[in-house]
């Protein structure tokens, strides 16, 4: 079995497969993530109530966490692998042929993948660790949220990382279905309707919240240090004589 495996992975065709499964992996992942940070609209208590459910789902979330880990380092090194193995193989005199039918999305598909792994550290640093965020509170997702993208070179990254990930995502959707042969080629690149729809929903999804904090759109609201705070945001005040 591990001679099998060892071999499908040593293939082309192979690592292309698994790029597409951990494609797809990355896929849901980021549409799952764009709907919960949209929960920053609803205001400090839906996103400190998105918080803990994902807390009290520990067991699931690291879980999650280790498989979307191992999509992306598969992802990235099946990639890079196949980059290089096509460059070897590729003779002097074929490397100056374009293709017929090309977006810039695919040439610019391993820059893109590069930014965002860069990005990907950022943000871990920054709105998980915390490490990289000018007043991190934990627990206080809102807050981290809203002052931490309010700096606009933050906001910026941000921005263009999102950009980045909707030309990965418009390039990469399209290279899943062909690869698992759900589509054929295209040759009229701008009629790949799910991938253009995926990436458009996506980049707007993520793109709209610095653009929030950074124009000041949400609400200050007090730092939430420990749950009973978050409690108390929710229960009226009961007056006393």
């Amino acid at each position: 079995m591990q001679v099998i495996l060892l071999r499908f992975w040593q293939s082309t065709i192979g690592k292309k497969v698994v790029m597409a499964v951990t494609g797809i992996i990355g896929i849901l992942f980021v549409i799952g993530h764009m709907l919960g940070n949209l929960t920053m609209f609803k205001g400090q208590e839906a996103m400190y109530d998105y918080a803990m459910l994902l807390r009290t789902s520990m067991p699931l979330l690291w879980a999650a966490r280790i498989g979307l880990i191992a999509a992306v380092v598969l992802h990235a090194l099946a990639a890079y692998q196949l980059t290089m193995m096509s460059r070897a193989a590729r003779p002097t005199a074929y490397a100056e042929r374009r293709p017929q039918v090309t977006t810039f999305a695919a040439r610019t598909i391993r820059w893109g993948g590069v930014l965002l792994l860069v990005f990907l550290v950022f943000h871990l640093l920054q709105l998980t660790v915390g490490v990289l965020h000018p007043d991190f509170t934990h627990l206080d997702p809102y807050n981290n949220v809203r002052i931490g993208l309010a700096n606009p070179l933050v906001a910026g990254f941000y921005v263009l990382a999102m950009a980045a990930l909707g030309l990965h995502l418009y390039h990469g959707t399209w290279a899943v279905v062909r690869t698992l042969g759900i589509a054929r080629p295209s040759t009229q690149p701008l009629k790949r309707r799910l991938a253009l729809a995926i990436a458009c929903i996506v980049v707007a999804g993520f793109t709209v919240i610095p653009i929030a904090a950074l124009l000041g759109k949400f609400a200050p609201a007090p730092k939430l240090v420990d749950a009973s705070a978050a409690t108390a945001l929710a229960t009226p005040a009961v007056e006393t004589r």
